[in-house]
């Protein structure tokens, strides 16, 4: 396709950890009214797709191609403490140099790049954001962090929270974050970086921003006059707001009106919401309240960056798009072997829990895996499950002269974002080669042909996707997914997501020739992409890493 008269700016937006159903046009009750007015000028797309957690994701997004392929094959935290996945290629814990990162092919297309916010993608000196192609960077490396810069620390001047250390990078350099200016809040400091870089923008060039917040990854934190507005709003329990979610999906016309959703699972050691003392509930339901806070307030700076663009002109050559990079994360902190007994002590020594302190600065806390299904309706399960709860995500884009006002049902995933945003701006991928090095082609699809209504769908049904992480593993093609789970027994399951999106109805048994075909793709798949197989005990070993027990199915 010939470059657009002028090459587009492109605001690439991520929510971290955010449900299926959270945002207001997208079913859920929070309020986002920034988000809401871009989906009704653009496009809802009710079949996008990532991976199941959130490096991988990422890594996928900036190359256009699997995971596996891309240095993500697991996450960094994973693959240092297994010894399985070392040294294997596409494991190596970091945006590799197989792949040419989208913030390096448009910086040497001309594009000002600049990134505020989470980067997951490697904290070696070639692997940071200014390495990666960006011009300017304010980002924060690990997988989190206390959204008010509180670290505390021990007495050897280590932080204490090992999980998520505060490592920032500004530009190419490593910084303190001790020495940030306060009132620090981790999604308002994001915007105002982001805004800081674009008002210094040479506006004769396109612009390339990235900005990918932390909210809502857990700990909880909110300021508390937001955190007031949900108080009481879940008093009545996880499972009475899955289905309040599920009902306003399906009257916005996002799912089919005939879905089912499989009824909340506990995990861990979560207890059903019945058997919860009320002191129990108060403290559940504020987690949630804090959750929606911070969904609340990351909208609110969005509209921030979407005033800028209308008041400087920028607006109708803008080229948006918002998506979360994974399910709701589900897991209980206190309950995963992953973090250990020392993370449990540190809570207790540095943090207040107490239902008065839920959210502010000093608490540390996540929703738990309860109130995670209820954010991923009508969709099974939560964050590093391969079902759909762990890999449907809500996602919206709107540029002009694309489809408007509409919700798109076509199946869509992350990889797409690489070829879309070339084609619309006149670029070719450079593969095989780029700066002397070889690299992959994406695996991804262009959108832009769709969205121009020049084609009814971005692949095909013979087009086959396969995700694979902390031992779960699925195929799609069509309407078909077929999913593997570790666990006693376990065996692979088979699902028309057609009719059967909530992935209710296992059809294995019924349909053995497709499940016989569906595993023959798998092994295709595993093979093209080098996914390192594992032995049932192996990936079963993996539960505690991917947050999920793996006895949950």
């Amino acid at each position: 396709m010939p470059a657009l008269a002028t090459k587009p700016n492109i605001l690439l937006i991520l929510a971290d950890d955010l449900g299926f159903s959270d945002l207001g046009c997208f079913g859920g009750e929070v309020a986002t009214p920034n988000l809401d007015a871009l989906a009704k000028e653009g496009t809802r797309l009710s079949g996008f797709h990532t991976a199941s957690a959130c490096s991988p994701t990422r890594s996928m997004l900036f190359s256009g191609t699997d995971n596996h392929l891309a240095g993500l094959g697991q996450m960094a935290e994973t693959i240092s403490q297994n010894e399985v996945f070392q040294g294997k290629a596409g494991y190596e814990g970091m945006l590799n140099q197989r792949v040419a990162a989208i913030s390096e092919i448009l910086q040497d297309n001309g594009y000002g790049t600049y990134m505020s916010g989470k980067w997951h993608l490697g904290m070696t000196p070639d692997s940071l954001p200014h390495a990666r192609g960006f011009d300017r960077v304010f980002g924060l490396l690990p997988g989190g962090g206390n959204h008010y810069g509180y670290e505390p620390y021990l007495d050897d001047g280590t932080p204490a929270v090992k999980v998520l250390p505060p490592i920032y990078v500004e530009d190419g350099n490593f910084v303190d974050h001790r020495t940030f200016a306060k009132p620090f809040y981790s999604t308002t400091t994001f915007t105002n970086r982001m805004l800081g870089y674009l008002e210094e923008h040479e506006s004769t060039k396109p612009f390339f921003a990235y900005l990918p917040y932390t909210a809502p990854h857990w700990p909880l934190q909110a300021p508390p006059e937001i955190v007031a507005k949900y108080r009481g709003r879940y008093d009545d329990g996880p499972e009475a707001l899955r289905q309040r979610r599920l009902a306003a999906l399906k009257r916005e016309g996002l799912v089919d009106e005939n879905v089912t959703a499989l009824p909340i699972v506990s995990t861990f050691e979560d207890k059903p919401w019945a058997e919860l003392t009320d002191e129990e509930k108060a403290v559940s339901s504020r987690k949630m309240e804090v959750y929606a806070a911070m969904i609340e307030v990351m909208d609110a700076e969005i509209g921030r960056v979407v005033s800028w663009l209308k008041e400087t002109g920028n607006y109708e050559s803008t080229f948006i798009f918002f998506c979360s990079d994974n399910g709701a994360e589900g897991a209980m902190l206190e309950a995963l072997p992953v973090l250990g007994e020392e993370f449990q002590k540190t809570i207790e020594r540095f943090f207040d829990n107490s239902l008065d302190n839920i959210g502010r600065y000093n608490s540390f806390t996540s929703i738990g895996p309860a109130w995670a299904q209820a954010a991923t309706a009508p969709n099974r399960m939560y964050k590093a499950w391969i079902t759909e709860g762990g890999i449907r995500c809500p996602a919206l884009l709107r540029y002009p002269n694309f489809r408007n006002g509409e919700i798109s049902h076509e199946f869509c995933t992350i990889m797409d974002i690489l070829p879309t945003i070339l084609e619309m701006a006149g670029i070719s991928h450079p593969a095989p080669e780029y700066r002397g090095r070889k690299v992959l082609q994406p695996r991804g699809r262009s959108w832009v042909k769709y969205l121009t209504n020049k084609a009814e769908y971005i692949h095909d049904d013979n087009a086959v996707h396969g995700w694979e992480l902390f031992g779960q593993s699925a195929i799609r093609q069509g309407s078909w997914k077929a999913v593997w789970i570790p666990g006693k027994d376990a065996k692979w399951s088979l699902y028309n997501l057609a009719s059967d999106a909530g992935e209710t109805t296992d059809l294995a048994d019924d349909e053995p020739e497709r499940l016989t075909e569906m595993v023959r793709l798998w092994r295709d798949y595993e093979a093209e992409t080098g996914v390192v197989r594992l032995d049932p005990d192996q990936a079963f070993a993996l539960r505690g890493y991917g947050f999920y027990r793996g006895t949950e199915q």
